[in-house]
């Protein structure tokens, strides 16, 4: 019996972004001052959507690559006294990388996303650099 024609779902399958999303929240993080090393968050699934949440009192940056983080290629949620959200962004990534704007602060943040049944091992080889489209125009 071949293997070649064994079909699952891929990045342009409508229904896995029809369907509700499978839950990822993730809290009490901390992000590094954007002189560091940025902190990389990785899915376990293909995302549907993202959304980020800023608890602490400096505004966070976050991206889809560690240069774009560090670059000119990402977000600002900026702090408030309360959590900020910023999303839902309906976006297919696999990684999400988050320093704080500041170079000596640290700042607490909040990721929650849908997932897709997508695995991540589909994404391979999307851009330049490999997976979540890194090395991308616009990603960084």
């Amino acid at each position: 019996m071949s293997l070649s024609n064994v079909y699952t779902a891929g990045l342009n399958n409508v229904g896995s972004y029809q369907v509700s999303g499978i839950p990822f929240a993730t809290g009490s993080l901390t992000a590094p001052a954007n002189t560091g090393t940025a902190l990389k968050i990785e899915f376990p699934y293909v995302t549907r959507w993202i959304s980020i949440a800023n608890s602490g009192s400096h505004h966070i940056r976050f991206g889809f690559s560690a240069a774009g983080v560090s670059g000119s290629n990402h977000f600002i949620v900026h702090e408030d006294n309360h959590p900020t959200q910023n999303g839902p962004y309906e976006l297919k990534c696999t990684e999400l990388y988050i320093m704080s704007n500041d170079g000596s602060a640290r700042g607490g943040v909040y990721v929650m996303a849908g997932l897709t049944n997508i695995p991540v091992e589909r994404v391979n080889n999307i851009g330049p650099s490999g997976n979540n489209w890194s090395g991308s125009v616009g990603v960084g």
